[in-house]
């Protein structure tokens, strides 16, 4: 059992000696998100740091009786198996990367189980795919991993599935990916009763800001183009938000209230490249992430980021990764 001994007592946190146990799982799938379950793990032990008791206790929980590999290669031992019969107020699925395409059923059985004796049931990262699988997520709101979104909307076309950093839905808990297990874990902690300060110590002690479940995944080519500029941001935006219907840059201009030969300036001395790069740039980004992550034939892909053919988008895709869609799916997927 994954543990740390008490640091800080909980004197001055007002309503804490209330708190009751609460135990949480989190199952370790192969390849396992390793930071995905330090940032959950780690709101847990900081909080029992500062409550002054285990409070809050975690199992590590493995699919068989091996040590289970994360992402990166580093090798956790679990606690347990899926076989043992412990009961948990709350079963989060650390989520893979890459997403499993088979030998899952003992998993998901698994989990249906846990929801039958009335779990609360979370997914981190891509957690919330194997929640989809069983069956568990129908009805809810939930989000995940924005590379993972498109094939869990894809498959699940029923389910809603929102791109904020995480969601929380009566007894659904999911988040993306990256730190964001730490904000959901946050959210969790401060629904607590007696606990209106908890929270905000946690953050404290881990140097960490709140950010609220409304917050978007920053998927952005802003992220990383550098753009600081409020106009040639909000130009930007628009281009990401219209893929698949896009807009001219004439409009773009409009919306953004500033002339084209303006905004193409701005384009021009800020990110080297004009308007229509970018947006040619943001759309094949797009398909490519739609090429890795789904299935959809080529025809599909097109339609989806704006291409009339897929002659046309063909020949752009290559000229922008140096390979063919259809080549660079296979190489992704062999690559896996």
């Amino acid at each position: 059992m994954p543990s740390s001994s008490p640091r800080r007592s909980s004197a001055g946190v007002d309503g804490l000696h209330d708190l009751r146990v609460t135990t949480y799982a989190f199952l370790l799938p192969d390849n396992f998100s390793l930071i995905a379950l330090s940032a959950a793990v780690d709101a847990l032990r900081i909080a029992n740091m500062i409550v002054g008791r285990h409070v809050y206790d975690y199992r590590l929980i493995g699919v068989n009786g091996e040590i289970a590999r994360s992402s990166d290669g580093i090798r956790v031992m679990p606690d347990v198996t899926i076989t043992s019969r412990d009961a948990f107020d709350a079963v989060f699925v650390v989520g893979p990367n890459p997403l499993p395409r088979r030998g899952i059923g003992a998993v998901l059985d698994w989990l249906r189980l846990h929801a039958r004796n009335g779990a609360a049931l979370g997914g981190l990262d891509t957690g919330s795919y194997f929640l989809a699988r069983a069956g568990l997520l129908n009805g809810y709101r939930c989000t995940i991993h924005w590379e993972d979104r498109d094939i869990l909307m894809e498959q699940f076309p029923k389910l809603t599935v929102s791109n904020r950093l995480y969601e929380v839905d009566r007894d659904r808990y999911t988040c993306s990916g990256g730190i964001a297990p730490l904000d959901l874990m946050v959210h969790l902690l401060g629904m607590a009763p007696g606990s209106p300060t908890l929270a905000a110590r946690v953050l404290e002690l881990l140097v960490a800001e709140r950010r609220s479940h409304e917050q978007r995944q920053r998927t952005s080519l802003r992220q990383y183009m550098g753009a600081e500029h409020l106009q040639l941001n909000e130009a930007l935006q628009l281009m990401e938000s219209n893929v698949e219907e896009t807009l001219s840059i004439a409009e773009i201009a409009a919306y953004v209230n500033v002339s084209q030969r303006q905004l193409e300036r701005w384009f021009g001395e800020r990110l080297g490249k004009t308007p229509a790069q970018a947006y040619l740039e943001i759309r094949l980004l797009r398909a490519r992430q739609l090429i890795f992550r789904t299935a959809l034939p080529l025809e599909e892909v097109c339609a989806r980021t704006g291409f009339l053919s897929t002659s046309h988008f063909a020949t752009r895709y290559k000229a922008q990764f140096k390979v063919s869609p259809l080549s660079d799916r296979r190489r992704y997927q062999n690559a896996l």
